[in-house]
């Protein structure tokens, strides 16, 4: 995010950092980093995972469903969004 200032300018954003030592603030992707690591456990070397074998995981991840979509899987909301865009 080096290049913050120029993304918020660029695109008319507001751009917020969480405070160090305070995971409540980004809940979200301590979340995903918790599901990350059912496949990747901590202090994991990337290098001795194959990109198919992380393709399979971003598979599983991205069809997996979450309560907070409703019991949807990110894959089909992100199919309907299209489909909605589609049809518009």
């Amino acid at each position: 995010m080096s290049q913050h200032k120029t993304l918020a300018a660029d695109l008319g954003l507001q751009v917020f950092f969480c405070l160090p030592h305070s995971p409540w603030e980004r809940g979200t992707c301590e979340s995903h980093n918790g599901r990350i690591r059912h496949y990747l456990p901590k202090g994991s070397d990337l290098s001795t995972v194959s990109y198919p074998q992380l393709s399979a995981y971003q598979q599983m991840l991205n069809e997996r469903p979450r309560k907070i979509l409703g019991w949807k899987s990110p894959a089909q909301l992100f199919k309907q969004l299209i489909s909605n865009l589609d049809s518009n």
